[in-house]
């Protein structure tokens, strides 16, 4: 127990210490941008804008709070072990089959509310799959949820098992082991699975981007193609991958609504974060409080009061699978106001690394504006809203920024 503390702790102690040395707290020093959502968004807009989050946010808050009770309901009783206890044959296919249930389980309980929200999009605009594209691509969420979820699992119970009292040590190694090599996969083998990438056919757009990764010393393989408007309108590009694998992957949308310049500026911004290792940083991070998190859940399944509220006979029993689940659902939107907080001043820090490389403030903002526009951003959050779901600047915030940035370096 006392080395599942102490390992608790130095992993936290060393993720936040990692974050402080590597994400800036303010990103421009002295300076206090000045937002005003009404200089760069008509009243019609902000309307428009208002009254699609108005239509939407409650099917997909409902959805989260209904994911969560249910969660809850097998996780803290004994329904969710019997569910699980209930699957014939060896623990390992209770543990995976357990998996698959109770994660399609959850789906299926929010599916109403996920129709209503998919509803919302469509009458907006903003989606534009079938019914048959999207149910195929939940199920095909689902179907790489159980099967990264299996596997942990899997590794866990066989740890547990065969370890009783020192698996939380080798389960944070293998936690560790995890996140670093499914950060490193997941563009190769998951992103595959929901879209299409096509090389950027020659031309002057890829040979502007190829040089811009050129002059900010940025490898990149290749320029790709996401078929992103079988599903949304949508505009967006990313840097993918590490090393010799890092790609810039540019959406089909944003090839062809957006200007050659307003592609550069949004590659430009994803530069910024290949620049600062963001994705390998953000992996080590993930990796610490991964390890953490098992030693979390060592601590939580020592508690014999709570193996028995849930049915388990200890805590190697594939029936703890619904509270594990629950306490993964749970944890992590608990934490979101910390991590969206780190997460949107690294993305304050793009922005900047975009601005320098371009020195390209009018474009900047129209990009913004158009990003908003087009993707019907909310430009002025609630608060709580902000805290808990918002991993970037809002679009005026960032606007703001991009003319503070202007203004200190006249």
């Amino acid at each position: 127990m006392r080395g599942a503390w102490l390992t608790l702790l130095g992993c936290l102690a060393a993720a936040v210490l990692l974050v402080l040395l590597t994400v800036p707290f303010p990103v421009l020093s002295g300076v206090h941008p000045h937002v005003d959502v009404a200089r760069d968004f008509t009243s019609s807009e902000i309307a428009r804008e208002k009254a699609f989050h108005a239509a939407g946010r409650p099917w997909a808050y409902g959805s989260i709070v209904v994911s969560l009770v249910f969660a809850g309901l097998l996780g803290l009783t004994r329904w969710g072990g019997r569910l699980v206890g209930g699957v014939p044959g060896h623990w390992t296919v209770k543990a995976l089959a357990g998996t698959a249930l109770v994660l399609a389980l959850g789906q299926l309980v929010t599916l109403p509310l996920d129709i209503r929200a998919e509803s919302v999009l469509r009458r907006y605009g903003l989606s534009t799959q079938t019914w048959a594209g999207w149910t195929d691509d939940r199920l095909r969420g689902l179907a790489v949820q159980v099967a990264l979820t299996g596997i942990a699992v899997l590794v866990v119970l066989a740890l547990v098992r065969r370890l009783p009292s020192t698996w939380w040590a080798a389960g944070a190694v293998a936690a560790v082991l995890l996140t670093v090599v499914g950060s490193y996969v997941y563009p190769v083998l998951v992103e595959p699975v929901f879209n299409r990438f096509t090389p950027m056919a020659d031309g002057p757009l890829r040979t502007q981007l190829l040089d811009l990764a050129a002059r900010d010393h940025v490898h990149v393989k290749d320029v790709l193609v996401a078929d992103a408007s079988r599903r949304t309108t949508s505009l967006n590009a990313y840097v993918s991958g590490f090393g010799n694998s890092r790609r810039i992957v540019v959406y089909d949308t944003l090839v062809r609504e957006a200007s050659p310049r307003e592609v550069e500026l949004v590659v430009a911004h994803e530069l910024g974060h290949a620049k600062r290792q963001d994705v390998l940083v953000g992996t080590l991070v993930g990796a610490l409080l991964a390890a953490a998190g098992v030693c979390g859940l060592f601590l939580v399944l020592s508690s014999s009061r709570l193996l028995a509220r849930v049915g388990a006979s200890g805590p190697g029993d594939p029936r703890v699978l619904p509270l594990v689940l629950f306490l993964a659902a749970l944890v992590p939107l608990l934490l979101a106001p910390v991590s969206n907080l780190v997460t949107r001043h690294v993305e304050a820090r793009a922005d900047l690394h975009s601005l320098e490389l371009t020195g390209d403030v009018p474009t900047f903002v129209s990009t913004e504006q158009r990003l908003a526009r087009t993707n019907l951003s909310d430009l002025d959050p609630n608060p709580l809203v902000y805290a808990f779901f918002f991993t970037h600047p809002s679009s005026p915030q960032r606007i703001a920024f991009a003319r503070a940035w202007e203004e200190q370096r006249r």
